[in-house]
């Protein structure tokens, strides 16, 4: 089939642009290495839209919270993400959590099924030099289009580490140690149920030995080309965060304020109050069999993993479905040599989408996916694209990656309400509301522009 674009990469991000130019009747290309004989480090399938690290969209609070506003935008705009991750969901109080395995197959069967979109499972070695172009192949992309898009740019590439945390399974956790609890009680209406995590409590004494074990821990040998090479915050290893001081993981994933152990009778702690340290785990697919390490990114070796995770209350039998991995991510210095449309600013006929550009995190690499496609869209209906208002998440999000960030200081990048222009006038407590308020408002403006792209 003849087609108007040509997306690499069958992602979160080139999933969402090939739906957003589909559904406005242009015909795509979408193709795939996965499934051509081809895999990456972290992948485990060759599905559509895998998610290889967490199962979390994170927030889903529309009110208080930016991935939230980031989240409603989406839907507002058909997002096959958003429509596949409410088909796949999970309990997970406020987040949007899903199971993995059903998610994937809902984007590839609704994209599939379309009239407009071929998949076409092969690697592609290199830019094209014509036609309309969106490149996701996100931050594991091949060596050799890789290199191509050195050559292109004229820009080293840039790096940093991602961490996978361990998934366990249901019936290997000691629930007789562990309970079911959200932190402050929250109860989960949609399930009915108490809380949405599962608690594994720990006293000082297991704390301090399992701090003291993950420094020790035999880790992931270095290669010469990862050396100096930074970790993303978002994703850090929870033996690198451990390393930072005794107490921060204790003020950090492992945090027990507001879990009240419900089987703790010792003097130490008595019932009803905070154990000293907490691992938390989250449902990880809809049966309610896999659960996942809330934090515990690590580069541990296998063996490492599992000799120390089964020393955590409640885990001393724990089976695991996986464990923790590390992988090296790549992404452009996309202020530097894209422009306020994605495109490469020396072969605009190829745009640039997801994690590759520098964005980080499930929902925002979609919703730059979303973003480029109606870009294309727009530019091959002959119409004049304007972007979200930067008072939106997208906006925001989108200007962070296009020029408002520091070309020499660029790193990966979640959506945060730093990213939006700043209300100086309203108190620190009604700041959250005022920043998600205004952009609801200023969204709906902008949705009434677009009539003019074929939707």
């Amino acid at each position: 089939m003849a087609h108007d674009v040509h997306i690499i990469g069958g992602g979160l991000a080139g999933s969402e642009a090939a739906w957003q130019l589909a559904r406005r009747g242009f015909k795509v290309r979408l193709s795939e290495m996965r499934g051509a004989g081809e895999m990456t480090p972290a992948h485990q399938t060759d599905g559509l839209a895998e998610l290889v690290c967490s199962n979390s969209f994170r927030s889903d609070d529309s009110d208080r919270n930016a991935v939230g506003l980031l989240h409603d935008e989406m839907r507002r705009l058909d997002s096959i993400i958003m429509k596949a991750g409410e088909i796949a969901r999970v309990p997970a109080g406020s987040a949007m959590a899903v199971d993995r395995d059903v998610f994937s197959a809902e984007v590839e069967r609704t994209l599939v099924e379309h009239p407009n979109v071929t998949v076409v499972r092969e690697r592609i070695d290199a830019l094209p030099g014509d036609g309309l172009t969106i490149v996701a192949t996100g931050p594991l992309t091949a060596a050799k289009l890789a290199d191509s898009i050195v050559a292109a740019t004229g820009q080293d590439r840039l790096a940093f580490f991602d961490a996978i945390a361990p998934i366990v399974h249901r019936d290997s956790i000691d629930m007789d140690v562990c309970w079911i609890q959200s932190r402050w009680n929250k109860r989960n209406e949609a399930s009915n149920e108490d809380g949405d995590y599962i608690n594994c409590p720990m006293t000082k004494d297991q704390y301090l030995a399992f701090h003291q074990g993950l420094i020790d821990g035999e880790k992931t040998a270095f290669k010469e080309w990862e050396e100096n090479t930074p970790y993303f915050d978002g994703c850090m290893p929870i033996e690198v965060m451990a390393a930072r001081g005794v107490d921060t993981l204790r003020y950090g994933p492992m945090k027990p304020v507001g879990l009240d152990n419900p089987n703790d009778t010792t003097p130490e702690f008595p019932q009803g109050r905070w154990p000293y340290a907490v691992v938390q785990l989250r449902q990880d697919n809809k049966l309610g069999t896999l659960w996942n390490m809330v934090g515990f990114q690590t580069k541990l070796k296998h063996g490492a993993q599992v000799e120390l995770f089964r020393t955590i209350p409640g885990l001393q039998n724990a089976e695991f479905a996986r464990l923790g991995g590390l992988h090296r991510n790549t992404f452009l210095n996309s202020p530097m040599v894209l422009d306020r449309q994605m495109r490469l600013k020396d072969a605009p006929h190829i745009r640039f989408a997801g994690q590759i550009t520098g964005c980080e995190g499930y929902v925002e690499s979609s919703t730059i996916g979303l973003l480029t496609g109606m870009m294309a869209a727009a530019e091959l209906s002959g119409q004049e694209w304007t972007s979200p208002p930067r008072t939106t998440a997208m906006g925001a999000l989108l200007s962070h990656i296009t020029g408002d960030a520091e070309a020499e200081t660029y790193q990966p990048m979640n959506v945060n309400f730093g990213l939006f222009p700043p209300l100086h006038d309203i108190g620190k407590k009604q700041r959250k509301e005022a920043y998600t308020s205004r952009g609801k408002d200023d969204f709906g403006e902008w949705l009434k522009t677009l009539d003019a792209v074929p939707a």
